[in-house]
């Protein structure tokens, strides 16, 4: 019997191999970073050979490391940063150039002229999705525009589309050598191609950007051993490893953090802030903001739905305090440094460097630091950073309780930004709920094992699941309704001086 289930966990800055024992816990890891190319003002790019590499490397030392073979594990999960495009030969298995990453805004003007004409209605209404810079769909109908041979060859079966997760599993299952080109309802559902309803590609929405369906991958659920192949004796598990699951990375926190009723939400905080609220079976389409997306498809059940606020820059705002402006050493400097005053001094800084998500969607903005004087010192900066994170996640949950009638009593957290115990703090004190961390904090890379155990009867059913979560620390709101309704007023005054900053 087999002790373990392994996840993939293949995000924005770097990929990592985890392995989990029953109880849900932590029983090996490794974790290598990749390149950030960025070529131009705005373009993002990840190398894919070089993200395949990381992740045979990855796998290779967490099983040497824990002395594990393929036969001490149940299964595989795969969990990836959700809307970064690929686009591979299928013959040679080289990739058309480099991966254009989520964060990456050169398909503005493409996400412009599908709301000017009407198209950008059609698809809120069919993929749940405003048109915006961020999804696959644009930037898949760049790389047929603008790389030379990619369309002719595409037309020629030469030419596949994938998230990492397909990338990934094509290379596990086989690469040039009978790999599976499959894609979850999750990651599907972040493209701007897939009708939310039928779970399939949809013929108009495929013709806005003008790509041939052959070039996509099959959809299938996102936990399901009967969906997927299994891995290559050749690769990098040394053997043939049931693949259970695959899910978004966002997704994959909502099941690691065991979000699996309606009205459930978590919070991960990366690079950016992703807030998702399960909706159950229910469709919402938001009026105000928000995405609406596949939070999970288990077998042949039907699939749960979520809305979500994607918040491109919260994490990274901390890093560009450190890389850019020196302000701070590491990003752990900058609790210490904001702990020192006991507030920002009506400082607000907006972190709209890639312009607005979730829930303006506003690509004119640009980053803004305002309200300064001669009094305010790099401690105030500090601390306002802290309550950007903060702040903007609270726009998210105003609006989700607008869509769903939903109102939020506690918010689950989870990701890096977790170990500052102030900015939870600001968290809680921002939203006015509880904040709850949980003893895991690897959610996403759970959530894929989680998957993959359900489906390969590791776990016999979530309720196993929810036995496993534990809380870690709760933060409880400490300051009163005038304060949080004075600050947020203050944000969202802030937020205005963004707006209509370049031409698009």
């Amino acid at each position: 019997m087999a002790d373990f289930v392994a996840a993939i966990d293949q995000g924005t800055t770097s990929t990592r191999c985890m392995i989990f024992d029953h109880s849900g816990r932590e029983a090996g890891k490794y974790q290598l970073e990749h390149r950030q190319i960025m070529p131009r003002a705005g373009w993002v790019e990840h190398d894919p050979v070089e993200i395949w590499q990381r992740t045979q490397e990855v796998v290779q030392r967490a099983l040497t490391e824990r002395r594990l073979g393929v036969t001490d594990l149940a299964g595989l999960g795969i969990t990836n940063q959700r809307e970064t495009t690929v686009v591979w030969d299928p013959v040679t298995g080289e990739p058309y150039g480099n991966a254009i990453v989520w964060q990456d805004t050169r398909t503005d003007k493409i996400a412009a002229e599908l709301d000017s004409d009407g198209r950008g209605d059609v698809i809120r209404q069919r993929a749940g999705l405003p048109p915006a810079t961020y999804f696959s769909g644009g930037k898949l109908q760049w790389i047929l525009e603008n790389i030379d041979g990619v369309r002719e060859a595409a037309g020629r079966g030469r030419a596949k589309f994938g998230t990492t997760d397909s990338w990934l599993l094509w290379n596990l299952t086989g690469g040039v050598d009978g790999g599976q080109h499959i894609t979850d309802v999750t990651n599907a559902s972040r493209t701007m191609l897939m009708d939310l309803e039928t779970l399939h590609w949809d013929q108009e929405l495929l013709s806005f950007f003008g790509i041939p369906q052959e070039m996509l991958p099959s959809i299938v659920p996102s936990s399901d051993a009967s969906a997927y192949q299994r891995t290559r004796a050749s690769g990098p598990f040394g053997g043939e490893l049931p693949i259970g699951g695959d899910l978004g990375d966002q997704q994959a926190a909502m099941v690691g953090q065991v979000c699996l009723r309606a009205g459930d939400a978590k919070n991960t905080y990366g690079t950016g802030n992703f807030l998702l609220l399960n909706t159950g079976e229910q469709l919402y389409r938001s009026s105000n903001g928000l995405l609406s997306t596949v939070c999970y498809q288990f077998g042949d059940a039907a699939p749960v739905y979520a809305l979500e606020g994607s918040i491109a820059v919260t994490g990274s705002a901390v890093q560009w305090l450190r890389d850019q402006l020196k302000i701070i050493r590491d990003a752990a400097e900058i609790e210490t440094l904001a702990s020192l005053v006991d507030s920002s001094a009506h400082v607000y800084f907006v972190p709209a460097f890639s312009g607005l998500f979730a829930p303006y969607w506003r690509s004119d903005a640009r980053g803004v630091i305002v309200g300064l004087s001669r009094f305010h010192t790099r401690e105030h900066i500090a601390r306002a950073t802290l309550e950007a994170i903060c702040y903007q996640s609270r726009d998210v949950v105003e609006a989700m309780e607008k869509d769903a009638g939903v109102q939020l009593d506690e918010l689950k957290v989870d990701g890096g930004v977790t170990v500052n115990t102030l900015c939870m703090q600001i968290q809680a004190d921002t939203l006015g709920v509880e904040v709850s961390k949980p003893v895991v904090a690897e959610t996403t890379a759970l959530g894929a094992a989680y998957a993959a155990g359900l489906a390969t009867g590791f776990w016999a059913s979530p309720d196993e699941l929810r036995e496993n979560w534990l809380e870690d620390q709760r933060w409880v709101p400490q300051i009163s309704e005038e304060e949080r309704a004075a600050g947020y007023a203050g944000w969202q005054k802030a937020v205005q001086r963004t707006l209509d900053w370049v031409q698009v």
